[in-house]
């Protein structure tokens, strides 16, 4: 079974959350994939140097300024600070972009409405599975910062969620059993947000449909669990979205998501 987890911006920006997470990270046995964006500094960071940070829906335009330091932030400080204490836990891995091996090619993405930018759109056709699986079966453990590629020399800012649910889809088509598992800073998806206790322990596509028509599902959650179940229908084995603290714990802890 490869993992394929994908660490949220909460965490990232809490140092001894992080620092726990990557020690549990480094103690899970088989093949890993692990996927992170960049939580609050880029945001910080811009305001700084002067840029504005423009955010749509909470998704971020990616002018060419916003890219230079999105690539900076993620793809280097973040990226290079987890590698170096995956290290240091005794795991071996190699911090990557989409770009490295061709690993993850992305489409720019196109909208009538708005211009993202530099923003790209993964499908699971475009994962270079075959250097994929050489990195897997030679012990190293990828972890992807959440910049691609557009084959033409352009980086580009990209969801996390989408690069690992895309990664999943790809290696599950290819014949390996994966799971997939979004770590945040709630104990996973709740009935209600205020109560950390109001976790729902299996969410079905109907029962989704549901909870999106009353409210409960609603803003960040719902591309999340999108991403999720075209994972399934992809014949990626389960998702899991669950608390960070409970990565050594997640198949009991947390939300699944399934068909049925």
């Amino acid at each position: 079974m490869i993992k394929i987890i994908k660490v949220g911006g909460n965490i990232i920006d809490n140092p001894s959350k992080l620092d726990s997470f990557l020690k549990d990270y480094a103690s899970l046995t088989g093949a890993k994939i692990l996927v992170h964006g960049g939580g609050k500094i880029v945001t910080d960071l811009s305001k700084t140097l002067g840029i504005e940070s423009q955010m749509i829906e909470g998704k971020r335009v990616t002018d060419a300024e916003t890219l230079k330091i999105v690539t900076m932030v993620y793809a280097g400080l973040i990226n290079k600070n987890i590698v170096a204490k995956l290290q240091s836990h005794g795991c071996n891995a190699i911090g990557l972009t989409g770009a490295d091996a061709n690993l993850i090619a992305a489409n720019k993405r196109k909208d009538p409405k708005i211009d993202w930018g530099f923003v790209g759109d993964v499908l699971s056709t475009n994962i270079n599975i075959e250097k994929l699986e050489l990195l897997l079966n030679n012990e190293l453990n990828p972890v992807f910062s959440a910049i691609t590629h557009d084959g033409k020399g352009n980086l580009l800012n990209t969801n996390a969620d989408s690069i690992a649910a895309v990664l999943a889809s790809a290696l599950a088509k290819a014949g390996h059993l994966v799971s997939l598992v979004y770590c945040f800073e709630k104990k996973g998806v709740m009935l209600d947000i205020e109560d950390q206790n109001s976790v729902i322990k299996k969410i079905t596509p109907g029962y989704y449909n549901e909870l999106k028509e009353k409210n409960i599902i609603h803003s960040g959650m719902i591309p999340k669990l999108d991403n999720a179940f075209k994972s399934i229908g992809e014949g990626v084995q389960e998702v899991k979205i669950c608390m960070a603290e409970d990565l050594n714990d997640f198949d009991n802890a947390g939300t699944t998501v399934r068909m049925h």
